[in-house]
């Protein structure tokens, strides 16, 4: 899964619901729209409203996974860490060229904070294509999406997370035919450590936001994070990084991974709830499993859907519990 990938854990949620609203134009009641006198005029204009942003999620998370497929097929050519590389080199020019960063007045902790948002992001991207290099795309976002599912449970501490975490555990055993005896140990363990380090990104993610403005620690951490993957690519993939058919793939891959999900969510995020965004974003185990399957050929039985299913409810359960925890 991607950096972005941005769901269903606390620091998300917060870091959202703040942007919604100091953001969101939400006219009030006389406005004159009908937007808020509560009649049927009213609830089309909000559903409208809705509408747009829900759709910029969904093409960002549609981005996401189908640009993992691309980086599936450009993976006999670079390697899987090559393909790391050129995804975070490229994505970070891309970023730096647009946002540029300053480099001044920001503290010790704040360089700190920056230098580990890249780092996880960085080992995430490392773990998570490894995973893709050795099980199916759809399954290796399923897996991972357990480390933002596991951190939401931790954070929230209610008994009712319970409920959602077996939920996810049975998702997982039906995923590993029982025993991990039809999907590849070290994959798993791969997409698994990859998912932990996603909750570290979400972690470090909000910490960076409220130290650097608008997306100035995005690109400084995206360029921590090319900066650490450079040597890995380099020592796997040597001058084929230079390749300009591995190079235009390459971009591909960062632009439909990185900076294209990163722009449509900022703009979806200025209008739509929190709540609705992570539950959204919760669909993105079963989105990668359609991208494995056009693009990639991967199958998906009725027992790998039912599986991934079971991880969704349990995203999308974990979200509910967190909002209504706050609304107490």
């Amino acid at each position: 899964m991607d950096e972005t990938r941005t769901t269903v854990v606390t620091g998300e949620l917060e870091a959202a619901a703040a942007l919604d609203a100091a953001e969101s134009p939400g006219p009030g009641p006389g406005s004159g729209d009908g937007s808020g006198d509560g009649t049927g005029t009213g609830r089309a204009t909000r559903s409208r409203r809705t509408l747009g942003p829900v759709a910029l999620v969904v093409a960002g998370a549609l981005s996401v996974q189908f640009g993992a497929s691309v980086a599936v097929l450009l993976m006999p050519r670079a390697g899987a860490l090559g393909v790391v590389t050129l995804r975070l080199v490229l994505a970070a020019l891309v970023l730096l060229v647009v946002c540029r960063p300053t480099l001044r007045g920001h503290s010790r902790a704040d360089w700190g904070t920056v230098v580990a948002f890249g780092a996880a992001m960085a080992a995430m991207n490392v773990l998570f294509y490894q995973a893709v290099d050795r099980i199916p795309l759809g399954a290796a976002v399923t897996f991972e999406v357990l480390g933002p599912l596991a951190l939401s449970v931790i954070v929230s501490r209610r008994l009712v997370n319970l409920v959602w975490a077996g939920l996810a555990l049975g998702g997982v055993v039906l995923l590993s035919g029982g025993g991990f005896d039809r999907l590849d140990l070290v994959g798993a363990l791969f997409a698994l450590s990859a998912g932990a380090m996603w909750a570290a990104y979400i972690v470090f993610s909000a910490r960076t936001g409220r130290r650097f403005p608008q997306a100035d620690g995005l690109a400084l951490a995206m360029a921590v994070g090319a900066v650490l993957s450079l040597p890995l690519g380099i020592a796997e993939a040597g001058s084929t990084l230079l390749v300009p058919s591995t190079l235009g793939l390459g971009l591909a891959v960062a632009l439909m991974s990185s900076v294209l999900p990163y722009t449509l969510e900022l703009l979806a995020l200025r209008r739509l709830p929190a709540p609705t965004f992570a539950v959204l974003m919760s669909l993105e185990p079963a989105i990668a499993a359609t991208a494995g399957f056009l693009v990639l050929h991967q199958d998906l039985s009725m027992v790998d859907a039912l599986a991934i299913a079971l991880v969704i409810a349990a995203s999308m359960g974990a979200v509910r519990t967190q909002v209504a925890r706050k609304t107490q």
